[in-house]
């Protein structure tokens, strides 16, 4: 014995089959299924571009800022974490991750037409590159710096006199943030004749 249909659904069901919803379904599915394709291609992408790999790509930045820091406790040290490019020059947020990327297309450019393609012209540019990525971070309080480092889970009784007078001072002050005083911690300094507080 077969159930009766109600009217609804059967009202319904003439509705989902007329040709202007089947045709909008049909939209509906490939918009759905384009987002899918949109997303994950550009996420993947995303991860791509956020790697070593990818940043010391160029010679530009592999034979020299990358060399600087295979010099330094970033790169190795006793306890085996090391940090990466992505780590201090990319946010780890979304949003501010692609804000960030935004930003690293003028990077890009500088790559396409030649603006740092040889040692002589990044010393030339050095300062003001440098100069740019302190004030990045000045602005964002040292947000890459933070998700390594943290106050509150500094012992500051292991640390030097000096170290743990300054940390302490920065974090009563508020004013302070990391790059105040760590310029130069992963790669080497450029001529600091004429910068402010040096």
């Amino acid at each position: 014995m077969k159930l009766p249909i109600p009217n609804f659904l059967k009202r319904y069901w003439q509705l989902l089959s007329r040709p202007a919803a089947i045709a909008l379904w049909l939209i509906l599915a490939f918009g759905f299924t384009a987002g899918i394709v949109f997303w994950g291609g550009f996420n993947t992408l995303m991860e791509a571009s956020n790697t070593e790999a990818f940043c010391t790509g160029c010679h530009e930045m592999k034979d020299n800022v990358f060399e600087e820091m295979k010099t330094t406790i970033h790169y190795s040290n006793r306890s085996g974490v090391r940090a990466s490019c992505p780590d201090c020059h990319v946010p780890h947020e979304w949003t501010h991750k692609i804000v960030r990327k935004v930003q690293a297309s003028k990077e890009v450019w500088g790559k396409l037409t030649g603006y740092i393609d040889t040692r002589a012209k990044f010393l030339e540019h050095r300062k003001n590159m440098a100069e740019r990525e302190w004030a990045r971070m000045k602005a964002n309080d040292s947000r890459e710096c933070r998700n390594c480092h943290n106050f509150d889970y500094m012992d500051f009784s292991v640390q030097s006199k000096r170290a743990a007078q300054m940390h302490s001072t920065a974090l009563a002050s508020g004013k302070m943030t990391c790059i105040d005083c760590h310029k130069g911690i992963a790669h080497h300094l450029p001529d600091m004749s004429g910068v402010a507080n040096w």
